[in-house]
């Protein structure tokens, strides 16, 4: 079995649980494509056999939250599971959009304290566990919107936060409260959207079964956003380059009807980049 699941993860499981679950069911590798934290719910997209070889094509894709932001008080993890600590000001949905703008675009983030970026070889959260000192060096990641929606409490707002790979939205809570001189955790986080997975199409992780879940598998191919690669000659399926006049740039490549894999264009030549078989 190879493919994708398009599968909605609830609050209170691990992403790799919800992984290892998949893999009992198809009984071949699996893997996912972002983690979500336990607290979160929404969008996990797997890969399901070597479709997991394809990973690295979707990392860029884009990332849609719903989230909803507590201010005043924070937390050491920056989110509800953690001690409320310090005191501040509840800003106005006015000061928040206005301040939100601001983070729209490239930006340079700090991850959360509490997460898994390594320092030295040791996970973030397990540095932070221990009562240890550290720096964790910021990263480069897109902000393409930062809406606030609504108020859902007299200290709580909630946005929605469209934005590529690698966004922390817990930091995003810190650094947006930051900017409004107060405090502020991440109390609610559904990811509604992962590249060409949504929350609508989406099956819950609990209703998949060993007898329906090749119902719900993706064909590969099919959300990949490569044209087809017509030009080449059947060397190129024993890793020899081969001649070419299509432009530069990644396609997917067939080997009669079946989906072989993608190869890349470049100079005139074509020469595969990943196979799935």
């Amino acid at each position: 079995m190879t493919g994708l699941l398009n599968v909605y993860k609830a609050e209170g499981a691990s992403s790799a649980a919800a992984v290892n679950r998949i893999k009992k069911l198809a009984g071949v590798p699996c893997g996912h494509m972002g983690t979500l934290d336990p607290l979160a719910c929404g969008v996990l997209p797997v890969g399901v056999g070597n479709a997991t070889r394809l990973f690295d094509y979707f990392l860029e894709k884009t990332k849609r939250y719903r989230a909803r932001f507590r201010f005043g008080v924070t937390t050491e993890t920056l989110d509800r599971e953690g001690a409320l600590f310090g005191e501040g000001s509840v800003p106005s949905a006015q000061a928040l959009q206005a301040a939100a703008n601001a983070f729209v675009g490239e930006i340079d983030q700090i991850p959360p304290r509490y997460s898994a970026k390594s320092v030295n070889g040791r996970r973030g959260y397990e540095l932070a566990r221990a009562g240890e000192q550290f720096t964790l060096s910021p990263k480069r990641v897109s902000i393409r919107s930062f809406c606030l929606t609504g108020q859902t409490a007299p200290d709580e707002f909630e946005f929605e936060i469209v934005c590529g790979g690698g966004t922390y939205i817990r930091s995003l809570a810190r650094d947006l409260a930051a900017a409004c001189g107060t405090l502020g955790y991440m109390s609610f986080l559904e990811r509604s959207q992962s590249g060409p997975f949504t929350a609508e199409t989406a099956v819950p992780l609990e209703e998949l079964t060993k007898e329906n879940l090749a119902d719900h598998v993706i064909p590969t191919e099919s959300v990949l956003p490569f044209p087809r690669l017509i030009d080449f000659d059947y060397h190129i399926f024993h890793g020899i380059a081969s001649k070419t006049k299509t432009a530069d740039g990644l396609y997917k490549i067939y080997k009669g009807e079946e989906f072989y894999g993608i190869a890349c264009v470049s100079g005139g030549y074509a020469k595969i980049k990943t196979k799935l078989c």
